[in-house]
């Protein structure tokens, strides 16, 4: 009995592009003389760089350590030495640069002692050692793999969903991944089962995708658990995890929220295939899968170091005169390439050459007609045409209440959209807009913070320092209270009395303190050093008799 599918809404059916280079196997891409090993290669903090320039490293060892909850390690693709830790252009599409650790290769490709995990260790320390070895998410949004396996207090996630749509046009790294290496990729879907205590495994691949549809069934038919393998709608963009999700479960994940608080985790095949390498063969993730296709003359799929430059495998699949730029990603959610020197990340799966015959010029873009086309593509039910009102408006509150942040940046609207609107780039800038305004307000907010802590901390050190000063004049008023009593005077302190106490006080510590000090340096004195003593002994005393005088204006005092 086939499984009930659901259809997701909205969604386009753009040109394909994918028997461009499916049909070729996989060939691995030579070592580079460089490697630029970036150190952000997924969401969250930056990893921190372990070692120094000059320094001499081995295939897989660690370069950069996770810092933070969410984080990743990074380790070097081959083995020879760092020759700098410094900021290098990396393929973000900000188009800043960011720090990165170069390595001059040796040639010898020599890895690391290494050994294969216990797939059935203790969850908590496998998801460790996999934050050690760098598994990230390889469908696009490279969040770490270890934070994604942690099914939270519950322990359990009934649903595990192994995306294989590959819906983006041009694309077909999945698709000979799958077509090639299904036992390993299937390994690795069995650590995450355990991890995440799933009961239910599906895995869901494009009807465009035959080949890989039968390889993955036969290797499903040799595991030890049941793994239902079923074949979708090709509609972009069913690949996304929300359309996967509703589409083989009818389960919408709501507006916020994630995919677990439905009970269904979804992970790509290019991360189950990477988790096998780690957990059978202790191999960290230092290559990938890319689709090199487009304008070139030998469009394939190369296993590639990450580092390894743009520009080298553009080389081998054969580069052609009319290139107009260089897409990472496909052609709905690609990023345009700074340039051809920046390196191959975790996050790249395709190098997409453009020319003006494949990719011609958009026209001008023109005024919106409000004809909602790009409403109904929307597959995420949003508003497109308010979204890109408020967004070119600069009223990025109005936008955040129209859910701006439920985007996923599929491109569809401006796929649909008759006036040729870069609607995308608008959410985009929205997106960033609101993001650095809430950092600027965090780092103003820790900063009032701190300076009302600092007026308290002034504040309080005031009124201590008063406090102080009261209870030692109150023990002072105390001290000449009882003195005239002990005299058998009776009369109270006068002003003079208060004065004679205060310097008979600093006499007594003076003396005190001077009794508690050895003199240095008197041994074997001279007798004129000793003459010379005894003068300033002798001006010292008389000193102190003066002290002991009553001053002038106390004896003119009645």
């Amino acid at each position: 009995m086939s499984r009930e599918l659901f259809r997701f809404r909205g969604g386009v059916h753009p040109p394909e592009h994918k028997a461009e280079s499916n049909s070729r196997p996989i060939h691995p891409a030579p070592l580079p003389r460089k490697l630029v090993i970036p150190l952000r290669q997924h969401i969250g903090n930056p990893a921190k760089p372990v070692v120094e320039v000059g320094q001499h490293v081995l295939k897989g060892q660690l370069i950069g350590a996770p810092d933070g909850a969410i984080s990743c390690a990074v380790h070097a693709s081959s083995s020879g030495t760092v020759t700098a830790i410094d900021v290098q252009p990396v393929p973000h599409v900000s188009g800043l640069p960011d720090l990165c650790i170069t390595i001059e290769t040796d040639g010898r490709d020599e890895w690391i002692a290494h050994a294969p995990l216990d797939p059935h260790a203790d969850p908590a320390t496998l998801r460790m050692r996999l934050r050690d070895m760098g598994i990230a998410g390889l469908g696009g949004a490279v969040f770490p793999a270890d934070v994604k396996l942690d099914p939270g207090p519950t322990q359990h996630c009934p649903t595990l969903i192994v995306n294989g749509g590959e819906c983006e046009p041009w694309i077909t790294c999945d698709d000979v991944l799958m077509r090639h290496r299904a036992d390993d990729i299937l390994q690795g879907v069995a650590v995450m089962r355990h991890l995440l205590g799933s009961t239910e495994v599906l895995v869901g691949i494009e009807d465009n995708k035959p080949e890989a549809l039968a390889a993955m069934k036969a290797a499903a038919a040799k595991m030890a658990f049941p793994v239902e393998i079923v074949a979708v709608p090709a509609r972009y963009p069913g690949g996304g995890a929300k359309q996967m999700i509703e589409t083989l479960t009818g389960r919408q994940v709501p507006s916020g929220k994630l995919s677990t608080d439905i009970g269904v985790q979804v992970f790509n095949v290019g991360t189950a295939y990477a988790l096998a390498r780690a957990v059978l063969h202790g191999e960290p993730l230092i290559s990938r899968l890319v689709t090199v296709t487009g304008h070139v003359l030998r469009p394939q799929n190369f296993e590639v170091l990450i580092g390894t430059p743009l520009h080298t495998l553009i080389t081998l699949a054969g580069d052609r005169e009319g290139t107009t730029g260089v897409l990472m990603g496909g052609p709905m959610m690609g990023v345009p390439m700074p340039s051809l020197d920046v390196p191959v990340v975790k996050a790249t799966n395709c190098l997409l050459v453009k020319s003006k015959e494949l990719f011609p010029p958009l026209p001008k873009a023109l005024p919106c007609i409000r004809c909602t086309r790009c409403a109904d593509a929307c597959p995420a039910s949003l508003q497109p045409q308010e979204l890109f009102r408020f967004a070119k408006a600069g009223d990025f509150g109005r936008a955040q209440e129209y859910h701006l942040f439920d985007c996923i940046e599929c491109g569809c609207c401006s796929y649909v959209c008759p006036s040729h609107i870069p609607l995308v780039d608008y959410y985009r800038y929205a997106k960033a807009e609101i993001w650095a305004r809430e950092k600027d307000k965090r780092a103003s907010d820790v900063a009032r913070e701190r300076h009302e802590f600092r007026l308290f901390r002034i504040e309080r050190e005031k009124k201590e320092k008063a406090e102080k000063l009261a209870a030692k004049a109150q023990a002072k008023r105390a001290e000449l209270a009882t003195e005239p009593e002990a005299a058998g005077a009776g009369a109270a302190p006068t002003e003079a009395d208060a004065k004679k106490a205060l310097i008979a006080a600093a006499l007594a510590r003076a003396q005190a303190k001077k009794s508690e000090t050895a003199p240095k340096n008197v041994d074997d004195l001279t007798p004129e050093q000793l003459r010379q003593i005894d003068e300033i002994e002798a001006r010292r005393a008389k000193i102190r008799e003066l002290a002991r005088q009553p001053l002038e204006s106390d004896e003119k005092k009645p």
